[in-house]
Parts: structure tokens; C-alpha cells; sequence
């Protein structure tokens, strides 16, 4: 009997020491499968998104490499700034380490979301006078990334209205109502505008489907081109923008490359595609350890101005010789 109860002692206490080395090991195999996860989200769709792969190509120089060593979750709100928020809550539930978000009103949405986990600014216009950053040296909280400087180059872009239209007196400035950053482009334009002799009416498209009725109703006015003011949503619907601008016969003046390339009749601006690849190198950081409030805030780099002159031959304007000359890129 007593050997018979020494035998049942040993085979536990065996059994026992397997079972815990058993759950060591699942453990430790937890630990090293902790693929990071990173949160995306920015307006449009994955077919009209176009800084998404921008962003991936520069984790992967980084070598992050999605199945390998990195997770990613995207999300795209299309023009719809309202449904922000529940992308960010199916983020969060996703178990996201960092949040990389595009444009003033999905940084906002995410601030709101969470105080805890680091979000990285694809690309934001003014995110100090938005309220995001305390400074771009040392921008606070839990948010850092790059900026565009959106309300300077706005006034730049009027400039150069002025030069392929000198005869330009009506300018009709097009806004999205949901992004908090557009009042103070509007503000940094009043000066400006006036010192230009233009006049300027503020039109309001809430979505994509906002354009042909703001275009005719510019038309009727009858404002002379459109000053389309930098925004994540115009930015991923430029194609139905454009063409429902020629339908108007009016020029858009744009910031960003991809609505020159879209049917603007130029662009000048920082390179969206450069900012969305560096912020890469902020996600890189954070998940080796730095703190996002520690990590300055960088400004675009990478100055681009892009003529349209198939735009400009179908509406009718002829760009002046000095103005192509300076362009980095014309499209015929």
C-alpha cells in the first residue's frame, strides 16, 4: 500500500512538472509571436488611396514585412468624416499598438479615442493651431508625425493664380465643412487675397457628392477658378472632383501632385507621398521604444509645383512660358 501511494506522489508531481513546463514553453512562445500591430486610417477607399502604399513601402525599407514581422490594419472612412469614430473603435478592438492617421479631423477622432496609445500623423495641416500638438519640438500627449504647412502654401498658390491668370478677380475657395484646420486656412487667405485684388466666396462640400452643385453654384456667381483648399477627403475623390469642374469650365488651383495628376490645373504643395513614406520612421521609433511626445514633428521637405496643360489646353488658358519653366512636373 505504501509503495503503491509513493508511485501515485511521483506520477503527479512528474505530471505536474510537465504540465508547467509545458505552459513555460506556451508562454514563451506567446511572448515571441507578439507581432506589433498598426492601426491605418485615412478618407477614401483602398482603390483610391493613394499614400497607402507609400506608407507600406517605407516600413518595408525599414524591414517591417506584413505577415513576418508586422500587422496591419487599415481602414479607409471614405468621404464620410462622420464614421471616423467607428473605425477608430474597430482599431482599438483590433488591439492596435499605434494608430497612423491622415488628415486634421481622423488625428482629432483619434486623440478622442484614446490618451494611451501613440498616434503618428501621416500628414496634418497646421496641427499647432489645430490644437493636436503642444509644439513641433516637443509636440506632448501621445501624438507626433509630419505637418504640411497647408495655410502658407494656400497663399503661395493664389500667387500663382495671379501669374497664369492675371485677369482673375473672383475666386471661389472650396472647404470641408468637418475639417477644423479649413477656418484657419480661410483666415491666413483674407490678407492675401485682398493684396491680390481677389475677391473670394467660401463653398462647402460635405462629401463627393457635394461637387457638381457646388461647381454650378460657382459658376453662377461667376467666380473666375476655384481655390480648393487641402484636405484627406478631396484629396481621395480628386478624380470625380476634377471632372465635375471641367463639366463648369473652372480651373482648380490644388495643392497636392495627385490632383494635378487628377485634372487640377496645378498644384503646389509639399509631397504627400514623401511625408506618408517618413512617417514610417516614426512608427519605427515608437515601437523601438521612444515616447511620441519626445519625437519632434517634421515639415514637408519635398516642394513640388505641377502644371496640367492638358487641363489648361481644355479650358483654355495659356500658362506663361517663366511659370512652366519653374514647374517641377507638366503634364501634356
Amino acid at each position: 500500500m505504501l509503495d503503491l501511494k509513493r508511485r501515485e506522489f511521483i506520477a503527479l508531481v512528474g505530471g505536474g512538472g510537465l504540465t508547467l513546463a509545458a505552459k513555460v514553453r506556451r508562454a514563451r512562445a506567446q511572448q515571441s509571436d507578439k507581432t506589433p500591430r498598426v492601426g491605418y486610417i485615412r478618407a477614401g477607399t483602398p482603390n483610391n488611396d493613394p499614400f497607402r502604399d507609400a506608407f507600406v513601402r517605407g516600413m518595408r525599407d525599414l524591414g517591417y514585412v506584413e505577415g513576418r514581422n508586422i500587422a496591419f490594419e487599415f481602414r479607409n472612412y471614405g468621404d464620410d468624416v462622420d464614421s471616423i469614430a467607428s473605425h477608430l473603435s474597430d482599431l482599438l478592438q483590433a488591439k492596435v499598438d499605434i494608430i497612423v492617421a491622415g488628415g486634421t479631423a481622423a488625428v482629432q477622432a483619434a486623440q478622442t479615442a484614446t490618451q494611451s496609445i501613440p498616434i503618428v500623423m501621416g500628414a496634418v495641416a497646421d496641427p499647432m493651431g489645430s490644437g493636436l500638438i503642444t509644439s513641433l519640438a516637443r509636440p506632448g500627449g501621445n501624438t507626433t508625425g509630419l505637418t504640411l504647412q497647408s495655410a502658407e502654401l494656400t497663399t503661395k498658390r493664389l500667387e500663382l493664380l495671379k501669374e497664369v491668370m492675371p485677369q482673375a478677380v473672383r475666386i471661389a475657395i472650396l472647404q470641408q465643412p468637418g475639417n477644423p484646420a479649413h477656418p484657419m486656412f480661410i483666415k491666413e487667405i483674407e490678407p492675401s487675397a485682398k493684396s491680390l485684388a481677389l475677391t473670394f466666396r467660401i463653398f462647402e462640400a460635405h462629401g463627393s457628392e457635394d461637387f457638381e452643385r457646388n461647381f454650378a453654384l460657382m459658376r453662377e456667381w461667376p467666380a473666375d477658378a476655384v481655390c480648393v483648399l487641402d484636405d484627406a477627403t478631396f484629396i481621395s475623390y480628386r478624380t470625380v472632383m476634377a471632372e465635375a469642374a471641367t463639366r463648369q469650365h473652372l480651373p482648380l488651383i490644388c495643392g497636392v501632385r495627385e490632383m494635378a495628376n487628377a485634372g487640377c490645373l496645378f498644384s503646389y504643395s509639399a509631397s504627400l507621398s514623401d511625408m506618408w513614406y517618413r512617417s514610417a520612421t516614426f512608427v519605427d521609433k515608437i515601437l523601438k521604444g521612444a515616447k511620441p511626445a519626445d519625437l519632434p514633428v517634421q515639415q514637408g521637405t519635398k516642394f513640388e509645383l505641377v502644371v496640367n496643360l492638358r487641363t489648361a489646353k481644355t479650358l483654355g488658358f495659356q500658362i506663361p512660358d517663366q511659370l512652366l519653366a519653374r514647374a517641377d512636373e507638366v503634364i501634356e
